[in-house]
């Protein structure tokens, strides 16, 4: 508990008046002075906003059994969920969208995205396919992302606070991965990218077969979920940022086969 309040960067104080407890009752918890009830434990994950994964594991840790519970994807009981997901994925064609989860690694797709995957390196698309790893990897698309330092950059970053909030292992594992990968040639010295007048958010910039693609990034997550597989399933939909791309997507996407799932 303590790991995570520092995590939060909260002191015992305002943990304390956050969750309605007092200093002394806090910190005779984080002591392990006093046994918590599983109310309290609840409170004050709930207040640090603690992923409910590692929720399980501190009721766990404090005599407690765990409540949410860890069903995989394709479990009957997350049916509607699956719908929900495959809805939003088609509904973005021609423009790619896919699914992933707390480790990046694809879940679903629809068929833009196949499209823009066409000359990936095919030992990058075998098993767990993680989709950090195709974006930045020398066979992967980095050769074909225009703004590749800034968008590396970004992705960096993003990866970097997921694992402050989370303080999962293989999250920082993949970053240090990505790290090692050299920049394409064509990506030029290292040095930071302006900001362009007007700009709203660091976009993707691909090369393709049909013409330069501009997209800007949306991400969607399960808010209320109660599932430990649901609440970490992030739903990535890609936009077209200009005309031309919208075009292009129509094209490519019409040349594309089935959804790749």
């Amino acid at each position: 508990m303590r790991d995570w309040r520092q995590r939060r960067r909260l002191s015992q104080l305002a943990l304390a008046v956050d969750a309605e407890i007092s200093q002394r009752h806090l910190s005779f918890v984080e002591s392990g002075r006093s046994l918590p009830s599983r109310d309290m434990v609840l409170r004050l994950t709930e207040h640090l906003d603690v992923p409910l994964r590692e929720r399980n594991a501190i009721l766990v840790a404090a005599g407690f059994a765990p409540i949410y519970r860890d069903r995989p994807l394709d479990a009957p009981e997350l049916a509607g969920a699956r719908a929900v997901i495959e809805r939003i994925l088609d509904g973005h064609d021609p423009h790619p969208a896919l699914a992933v989860d707390r480790h990046w690694t694809l879940l679903a797709s629809n068929r833009a995205v196949g499209a823009l995957l066409a000359d990936v390196a095919g030992h990058l698309l075998e098993g767990p396919v993680n989709v950090l790893r195709i974006s930045l990897h020398p066979e992967g698309l980095a050769s074909r992302i225009v703004n590749f330092r800034e968008w590396r950059s970004h992705v960096f970053k993003r990866l970097a606070h997921e694992i402050d909030v989370s303080a999962d292992p293989r999250l920082a594992a993949l970053l240090e991965e990505l790290k090692t990968y050299p920049a394409p040639p064509e990506a030029g010295p290292r040095r930071p990218a302006p900001v362009e007048a007007g700009a709203i958010a660091v976009p993707l910039m691909l090369t393709s077969p049909a013409g330069p693609l501009s997209f800007l990034s949306t991400t969607t997550v399960f808010g209320t979920a109660v599932d430990v597989t649901l609440s970490e399933v992030t739903i990535e939909a890609f936009f077209p940022a200009d005309a031309q791309t919208a075009r292009a997507m129509a094209e490519l996407a019409g040349q594309a086969g089935p959804p790749n799932v």
